[in-house]
């Protein structure tokens, strides 16, 4: 299995490294929207195993949403799509892990369907909307999520007592996900000390807004990280699987690996907006 996770890694690197560094911006784009569709056929075979015509007509339809919106060039309809994500994740998300597993997917499959098309192509424009505004701008708001993850993942194993959501995911601490939130303070303040104040969204915040809503930015940034990787967790459960699927050998589905991006790129774009 450390096999395959290294090479499949591998493989994935040879191909995003050049993207990021030897090509132009739209090349990433292209490469975030192969990701995104992929995320999208994952999210309908969630819903409906069975449905495998449906899963890539589903995928298609989202790819349809995000043509849509680039062809019509209206700022404020992506901003409105950026928006309804946003509210999503502060408002409805957090009731929905509440509720652990006393839900049905069979009663929500609809509300699940019309939820994908809006979070879905929600993130592919904050990480085209991050990307123009620098590629170490995007880089660094998406190391955040990185970094929150390996700081839970260490602290957890070695602190954690107390379960976050036991139901979700048990092996997930309060302790790791205080962890993560230190490590990630910690990454803030390096990015502001040794990157210029407009290269990060750390850096820009504290120089916009002040160091204190900066480390309140980073708090809300981290908690919708574990927010996102619960709440993808939930799903699949619900589903009664354990990964959203076998594309990515070693690493189960794109949405695995996505799940944390899912609330943290959208809130990000819209903070950065701010300044």
């Amino acid at each position: 299995m450390l096999k395959t996770r290294i090479i499949t890694a591998t493989i994935l690197l040879a191909v995003l490294l050049p993207i990021l560094f030897l090509l132009p911006p739209y090349y990433l784009g292209a490469f975030f929207l192969i990701a995104l569709i992929a995320a999208a056929w994952e999210w309908s075979r969630l819903i409906a195993p069975e449905a495998k015509l449906a899963a890539w007509l589903y995928a298609v339809f989202c790819l349809l949403i995000i043509v849509f919106l680039l062809a019509i060039q209206v700022p404020t309809w992506q901003f409105a799509l950026l928006m309804m994500a946003v509210l999503f994740w502060f408002f409805i998300a957090p009731f929905m892990l509440a509720k652990g597993m006393n839900l049905s997917l069979v009663k929500l499959r609809a509300f699940y369907s019309i939820l994908g098309l809006i979070l879905l192509p929600a993130t592919w424009f904050a990480l085209v909307i991050l990307r123009d505004m620098g590629l170490v701008f995007l880089l660094t708001t998406m190391a955040l999520v990185w970094v929150a993850d390996i700081g839970a993942y260490f602290v957890g194993k070695a602190l954690g007592r107390h379960k976050l959501a036991a139901q979700i995911s048990p092996g997930k601490s309060i302790e790791g996900a205080l962890g993560g939130l230190a490590l990630c303070y910690l990454y803030a303040f390096v990015c502001i000390w040794y990157l210029p104040f407009e290269d990060s969204i750390f850096g820009a915040w504290a120089i916009r807004f002040g160091w204190v809503p900066m480390f309140l930015m980073v708090t809300v940034l981290t908690a919708f990280s574990i927010f996102g990787d619960l709440f993808e967790s939930q799903f699949k459960r619900l589903a009664g699987v354990k990964d959203s699927s076998h594309l990515l050998p070693g690493h189960g589905g794109v949405l695995d690996r996505v799940d944390a991006l899912l609330p943290v790129m959208p809130i990000a774009a819209v903070l950065a907006g701010l300044i």
